[in-house]
Parts: structure tokens; sequence; C-alpha cells
């Protein structure tokens, strides 16, 4: 993260004053003047001010539609000292959200229309000692992109996602802002209003910074560095810019010409500590501090290479991301904002939410480019974690102008954006768009005329590509998401020899889970399976009235167009039917968890050909039926513990053979030294008994994937299920898995009588869990936020199984109060 601070005790000609605080909200239309806090939004202080109701409720959606159809203006006064004012003036506002006149004393002195951008507004001479007023006049953003898309001279159809819930849709593809604002088949429309980023008059004494850029060339036992700093001079003269980094200061007084200037400075780190992703070493960090005449920023640089192999083999084309000179797979999923409505989304949010990630063995993330560009300080808790980021372009699943104004507009934000995030060790690669190629074949129009829309296409696209280049040309720039690769502009969706895959049949097509081993992705960057949210965040949003898979609340509360139905039609297909609403949320949330896990076991377990599987989606924007492994507001759902376990770096996952004959074992080893492992596979029955099938020791090299063992299907009998554990050379477990021949629904489960006990140890609460008849599934919750170390796990008699309790939010907690709230169910239940 880029921070601005003054160095202590010096004296300095840089200053920088705070415009954030509380402003006057007020619109012609609207009788009152509550306050406003910025950065924040509008919806946020209308509902401080009990003007609204709460949004995610019931179906208040369109109860709260008339604030963003609201012309609003914000303004408040603020004092200068003269020994603020005195140099040269710059006024920056960023995320502005997003169509707005920026008056300052009166005078119009900036118009904004995109919130991706950061606006630098010259106001040397307009700011006086003493009293001054800032005001910010939002226009319609809704309107302003309609009347862009009516003059446009040919139509550029916007997303179907904006029509849910009985929505009209919005115009986004003219406007500048983030598309989910707008909905989405899993978001509410509340087409917030606000500014969300930097509110701050700068003092200069002549040039202020305007980004700083790190490239890294690495040799056996050093790392050479190259600093380049973009500096802005208001006018001719000399300035001081000073690097200190590992020790080491460069000093460099040089001369500036107006406007716009690049200096490149050099320095060799010795034996550097190199930055790993999560879970295949440490991410250390170097601090780069930068400070141009008083004004000081920091940066936090993680030393590693990272190239994408994209080269020809016997399939196709290798897809796949080497760091440090190992091919490593990318095990995560995708990012969508963390709030549908601005204010909410904090430093603690986002580190409670990345924390989740790496808790689950997640190594990357893809910011999806229906979001946003997200705060610096997203990007430094990835540099700390060492999450890696497939970063989109905010581009989805429509069509954009490509006439000179857009195009104009959009090459600033696309270069301010990579200047701004691109020496993060976490950034891996810029994508142009999410599926803005596919989409050419979704609308009427675009099938219409398929040239003219492809060549559109390019035009925008193409420039995205060549900024990449110009500005950050150690990183790969791959086109679209997904793609078969440059100029390719064929709807690969489901091509599986190369590229990235979107495989959406499951859910879409209501293909069965086994439909997932039908395709052979080299990197699966989409793919997903809903679920209802969890019941206690279902309470917090309905009566006891609503809670029914058909009521008007919970089908406002699902976005995707027969998804409710599409949840059950699956239930119906694996499961006995649930008795009753809860039940059948518990339900949800099993089969969504299963369909992932068949997806990632299986891909995983084909590599190298496989070498990324990042599935839709981790987080939610409001609390909704959707494809998330955590609930809104990050409570673990049953998927996210799955994905702790399908995720393991060393795992045994069980393949049937297309014709059903067979089961074989594959051994995963997704760490850089081989490993030997003991498997033991056992059949169960549920009406008591079991065998063991297999044991036996094997070794797995480094980076590879093997079959382990093959069992015949016939040697099982009908009410037989496999469970499996494998150990390390020294008898430590590493895993469990478990694979059911048939669907649950087969099976004669029993209901077993689950024992649990508390105990703490290593200052952490601890579950002992125990049962006198196999039980699957078995899920523990308790009511402080938090989550265990395994859950909806197999229990097997004569066998306890540890879970260990991590509260979130830094919390602690004693066993004691854990006790008091727990509840363990089982798939039992719902028979």
């Amino acid at each position: 993260m880029a921070k601005t601070v003054a160095p202590e005790g010096a004296i300095t000609s840089y200053s920088a004053l705070d415009l954030g605080g509380q402003f006057a909200l007020s619109s012609p239309t609207h009788k009152t003047r509550p306050k406003i806090t910025l950065p924040g939004d509008v919806h946020s202080a209308l509902l401080a001010n009990d003007e609204i109701p709460d949004p995610y409720f019931g179906t208040n959606e369109k109860a709260v539609m008339w604030v963003n159809e609201t012309a609003w203006s914000v303004e408040r006064q603020f004092t200068a000292a003269p020994d603020q004012i005195d140099g040269y003036l710059t006024l920056t506002l960023s995320e502005i959200d997003c169509i707005a006149t920026v008056f300052l004393n009166g005078e119009a002195i900036a118009a904004a229309q995109n919130s991706f951008i950061r606006y630098d507004i010259d106001v040397t001479g307009k700011v006086h000692a003493g009293t001054n007023t800032l005001r910010i006049e939002f226009g319609i953003a809704q309107d302003v992109a309609k009347a862009r898309a009516d003059a446009h001279p040919f139509p550029i159809p916007f997303t179907y996602n904006y029509q849910t819930n009985g929505l009209k849709g919005i115009h986004m593809n003219f406007i500048r802002k983030a598309a989910c604002h707008a909905g989405w088949d899993w978001g509410i429309c509340l087409m917030p209003i606000g500014v969300y980023g930097t509110m701050s008059l700068r003092k200069s004494r002549l040039a202020r910074q305007e980004s700083v850029q790190v490239d890294q060339a690495h040799g056996k036992k050093t790392a050479e560095l190259s600093i380049k700093t973009r500096v802005f001079a208001f006018a001719h003269g000399e300035i001081e810019l000073t690097h200190t980094i590992d020790g080491q200061v460069i000093a460099d007084k040089v001369a500036v010409a107006k406007g716009d200037n690049v200096f490149i400075h050099n320095v060799t780190i010795h034996d550097p500590k190199l930055w790993w992703p999560a879970g295949q070493g440490e991410q250390p960090l170097y601090e780069l501090t930068t400070e141009l005449d008083g004004e000081k920023t920091t940066r936090q640089i993680g030393l590693r290479q990272l190239e994408w192999i994209i080269e020809k083999d016997e399939i196709d084309h290798t897809f796949k991301c080497r760091v440090n000179g190992r091919d490593i797979t990318m095990m995560g999923a995708n990012w969508i904002p963390a709030d549908a409505i601005p204010s909410r989304i904090t430093p603690g949010v986002i580190r409670d939410l990345l924390l989740s990630a790496k808790a689950a063995n997640m190594n990357m993330l893809r910011i999806w480019g229906g979001g946003q560009y997200e705060p610096d300080y997203f990007y430094d808790l990835c540099d700390e974690l060492g999450i890696l980021i497939w970063h989109d372009f905010m581009f989805s699943c429509m069509s954009y102008p490509s006439n000179r104004e857009f195009l104009a507009d959009v090459r600033t934000e696309i270069t301010q954006q990579v200047r701004r995030l691109s020496h993060h060790a976490c950034i891996a690669l810029w994508c142009g768009d999410n599926e803005v190629i596919g989409s050419l074949t979704w609308y009427p129009e675009t099938k219409a005329a398929p040239e003219r829309y492809v060549a559109n296409y390019d035009r925008l696209n193409s420039m995205l590509g060549y900024i990449v280049e110009d500005e950050d040309a150690a990183r790969r720039f791959w086109p679209s998401s997904p793609s078969l690769g440059y100029m390719d502009f064929a709807d690969g969706w489901h091509a599986d020899t190369r590229g990235d895959t979107h495989y959406w049949d499951v859910w879409h097509s209501a293909k069965p889970f086994e439909a997932y081993r039908t395709i052979n992705p080299r990197f699966a960057s989409e793919f997903g399976f809903q679920s209802f949210t969890s019941m206690n965040v279902i309470e917090g949003f309905t009566r006891p009235e609503d809670r029914n898979p058909s009521s008007p609340v919970m089908e406002e509360h699902q976005r995707n167009n027969g998804g409710n139905a599409r949840i059950l039609e699956t239930m119906a297909r694996y499961f006995r039917f649930p008795a009753n609403f809860d039940q059948m949320v518990f339900l949800s949330q099993i089969q969504q968890g299963l369909a992932i896990k068949t997806a990632i076991e299986y891909w995983r377990s084909t590599k190298p050909r496989c070498m990324g599987t990042l599935f839709w989606q981790i987080n939610d924007i409001w609390p909704v039926a959707s494809w998330s492994s955590l609930d809104y507001g990050g409570q673990w759902k049953i998927l996210q513990y799955m994905a702790k376990r399908f995720y393991l770096l060393v795992n045994v996952v069980a393949v049937p053979s297309p014709d059903k004959t067979s089961i074989a074992f594959k051994g995963i080893n997704d760490t850089a030294k081989p490993v030997s492992i003991q498997l033991e596979v056992r059949a169960v029955k549920f009406g008591g008994g079991d065998r063991v099938v297999f044991s036996g020791n094997c070794a797995i090299g480094s980076d590879a994937a093997i079959e382990v063992k093959s069992l015949a299907s016939a040697d099982l009998a009908e009410d037989e299920f496999l469970f499996f554990s494998w150990k390390d050379a020294k008898g430590n477990l590493l895993g469990e898995n478990d694979f059911f021949p048939r669907p649950y629904k087969a099976y004669d489960v029993p209901q077993p009588r689950i024992k649990s006990t508390w105990s703490t140890v290593d200052d952490q609460p601890v579950l002992t869990l125990s049962t006198d008849k196999p039980a699957v599934f078995v899920t523990a919750t308790v009511d402080v936020p938090g989550y265990f170390s395994d859950n909806a796990v197999t229990l097997l008699p004569g066998r306890e199984t540890q879970l260990t309790f991590t509260p979130r939010h830094g919390a602690k907690v004693a066993a004691a109060e854990l006790k008091k709230s727990l509840k363990v169910r089982n798939l039992a239940e719902t028979f």
C-alpha cells in the first residue's frame, strides 16, 4: 500500500489535509439534510438517519430504489491554515461514484465520470486561508448511462443479469462503476452513490508523486530492482528524490520539466528472501520508502519470479503459473466486492475474508471483472498472506463502447490502476475482462452482426493489452476469461485443451455432478453450484412465515432464474427429500460442497494437465442464495470446509472410471519435495461393520499426481461406502476422505448417537466427537463467529475426531462458552 506520511520532526514543505469527515447531504427532491460521513455512501447515511429501511431485509430492495434515482449533493466547510496552502495545491479525490461535478468555493473545478480513476485536481490559488467550501453534486448515473446508450450509433445491450427480480435494467456498459452495483445473478441493485477513497488537499513545493513501480530481475544470489518513479511537476525546477530499501539509500537531485516526469533508479538486493504463494514458503516483504521533497510513501515489496507458461504440448497448450522456478497448482476461488453497501467494506472485513481463504488452503483469488479494483489494503493483505491475484479489468458479460471518448477514459483508468498495483507480489496476471467475448453469442443484436461487435471488442481489448505491455511488461496479459488465447475470438467456454475454462453445465444445464469428470481443463477459472445461505443468516432477513423456498422473500434473495428450483431438483437426485426448511438449507450446503468437491478432486488428479481451479465464488455481497463458500458476513458454509480438505497439498481422492467398473485412488503432492504416504481404505456399512480393502505405502514425487490403487466396484457390497485416510512416514494423520458409489438416498442411514466433549489444548478450544454408528456430514456449529479445523466430517464407531475452534476477528473464547450454543447435525436427521 502506498501510504503518504509526514516525516516525524522534519520541517517539510509537503503537507496533506484530510478532507474526509462529516458532510451535509441534500437533494432538491428530499426534505431533510442528514449528515453523511465521507469516505462513505448515501445509503449508509440514510440508514443512519432512519430514512430508509434495511435494504437487505425482506423485499426492501425496491423500497429503497428511489435513493439511486435521486440527484444528491454533499457539502462541507474546511479550514486551511496559511502554511497549508503556501505552495502548489492538489485536490485528490479517488473512487467518486460516479457521475459528479466538484465545486470548490463555488467554482466548478472538475467533472468526474469514472469511479475507478483517481482525480488529481490542480487547485493552486483556489483555496483560501481560513474557511473553504467543498461541494460535490452527483448526477443520476442510470440516466446518464441511458442517454449515452441512446446516442450511440449502434445498440450495445446490457447484461441480462440486470433484469433479475423484475428490474428494468441499466446500461452499465456506458458508465464506469462496479457493474454489479446494478444487480447480478447473486446481487442486489442499489446503485450506490458516494466517495470511497482518498479525499485530500495536498501541498507540494514543486512536484508530487504520481506512482512508484518496481521491476525485478533475479540472479542466482541477487535481485536487481528497477524503481520507476513518476512525478508531476507544476513548473520547471529541481527536486530531491530518495528511495530506501533493505538498508540501502538512493538519494538523487533531479531536474524536472513542467508536467509528467519519469525517473528510474536501480538497486541490488543480495541474498534475497524469496516470496512464495501460501503453502509453498514464507512471504518476506521488503519495505520501500520513497520521499519527494517531504512527501513520503511506503510500499511492501515481495521478491519473486512469476511467469505463465503457455506453450505447446502433446495435448495442445499448457496454462500454468511458475513461481521461483516451480510450476505451482493454483487453488482458490473467485472474489466479488465484499458488500453492496460500500461503507461496510473495511480493512477488518477484508482481512477476515482473506484469512478464511488462506485457512482453506487457497493460494489464489480471481478478482472478477464485474466488480471493482480493491483498496490498497486488500493487496497489502494478499502480499502478507501469500494469496496470488488473477486480476480482471472491470468489464463483464456485455459489450462496451469503443469510441474515442470511452477509450480515452478507460486508458486513464487502466494506466492508473496498473501503475498503482504493479509493485505488489500478489498480482499474478492482468486479464482483459470476464466473459465479454463469449457474450457476443448471447444477445440478438450481437448475434445479428458478429463482425461489427468483434471489431468493437478488439478495439477495447487490444488497447488493454498494449497498456499492460507498456506499463507492466513483466506480467502476462490474458485477453479474457475464458479465452483460448491471443487474437482468438472463438467462444471457448467449454474447450479444455488450452486456455482457461468456465464450466457451467452442471449448474445452468442441471447436469449431474459426474459431468465434471467429462471435462479436462488446463485451468478452470469459473465453475460453481448454489446453495441457500445458512439458516441463521436467513433468519436475519426473513420473518418466520417467509422461510420457504417459494416465498416472495426467498425468491427475491435468489437472483438466478430458477435457482431455488434447481437446488431442490438436484436434492431429489442425490438425497431423500427433507422434512422441513431447516433440513433443506442444510442439505443444500452439503450438495453444493459435493458438487465442487467432485470437480476439483478430479481435476487436481489430472495434474499436470490441470494446473488451476478457482471455483465460483468465495464471498457474498449481501445475504442471498448463491454459489459462495462463505455466507454474507464471512461465516463458513460447508463448501468452505470441504475446500480446506480438497485443497490439501498432499491429498488422496477417489475417481471412478467412466464406466463405473473401478475406482482409482489418486495421490496428489503439490509440495516441492517427494512424500511417502500410508494409505488405508475401508469399506463401511451403515448397518454396522467395516473391512480394510487396501493398506499400503506409496511414494509420490514432488509436484505430481499418480494412481496409488485401483479397486473393482464389483468388490463392494451395495450397502458399502469407502472411507480412506492417509498418514505420513512418521504416522501423522494427513487427511481423510470418503467415496459413495451410489446416491446417498440409496443407503439406509440410521440415526447415530453422537457424543461431544470440550477441552482446551494449547489455549484453543477443542471439540471431540464420537459415534456409535457411521455418521456422515457431521457438522458442528456454535453462535460465536469462528470456524472449526474441519467440519461436515465422517465419523466411524471406535474413532474419535477432534475439531479445533478458531474464533474470527481476533477474538478469544473459552470452551465453556462454546458449549452453550453447540449444535451437531448429520445426514441422518434428513431421512
